[in-house]
């Protein structure tokens, strides 16, 4: 049976990665492995690995406890730089670990721990087209913005807009209930990501 390492990122604190831990147990069992670990991290792709503390835990992790396999969704959830990403795979590969990618069906790796050359190729390339892509997005998305101001138009709430006391309760629910058992400000602000102001004002319905 292999032993493998379920792999989890995504970009921002607003966004959750339990749709991949839960497609990734899915395939684990249905392929009889025997996941050993799950490492999952809310952080840029884009950051340098050295700055990925999670991925860092994880590759420490498979050195030390003979992992088969990493198992991730997609190739950008281990990273969107291409050079970044393919160091990581190159220490796998040293390692004798396989990466394998769900949403492709690719693995590094033959079944006799060789490097799988065509699935190499294929990565170099899916990661170069993700970087692309990324870059190509986040440049749409700034020249809209610019576009928009130079057109006259206004970013930030209306003026005089405010949110009802009914709506702040119903939305921030779980950070009312949190600042009623006595928890910090800061440590609400990392449990849910919404911001220590707006959580300072939700003190005033407790």
């Amino acid at each position: 049976m292999d032993k493998i390492c379920i792999f989890a990122r995504v970009s921002t604190n607003v966004q959750d990665y339990d749709r991949q831990v839960h497609e990734l147990t899915t395939l684990a069992q249905r392929n009889n492995w025997s996941i050993e670990a799950v490492f999952c991290e809310k952080i840029s792709g884009a950051k340098k690995n050295t700055e990925r503390k999670e991925l860092s835990r994880m590759v420490e992790f498979v050195q030390a406890h003979q992992i088969n396999k990493v198992v991730v969704t997609e190739l950008s959830r281990l990273g969107r730089d291409t050079l970044q990403v393919l160091e990581v795979i190159e220490r796998f590969n040293k390692l004798g670990i396989s990466l394998y990618i769900q949403n492709y069906g690719i693995e590094t790796l033959t079944e006799s721990g060789e490097v799988n050359p065509m699935s190499q190729f294929l990565i170099t390339i899916l990661a170069e087209v993700a970087r692309m892509e990324h870059k190509t997005i986040r440049e749409r998305i700034e020249s809209g913005y610019k576009n928009y101001i130079a057109n006259g138009g206004k970013v930030g709430r209306k003026e005089g807009y405010r949110k009802s006391e009914t709506d702040m309760r119903e939305q921030y629910a779980e950070e009312i209930r949190l600042l009623r058992k006595g928890i910090s400000l800061r440590n609400i602000n990392k449990i849910t990501g919404t911001s220590v102001n707006t959580i300072r004002k939700c003190q005033t319905f407790i």
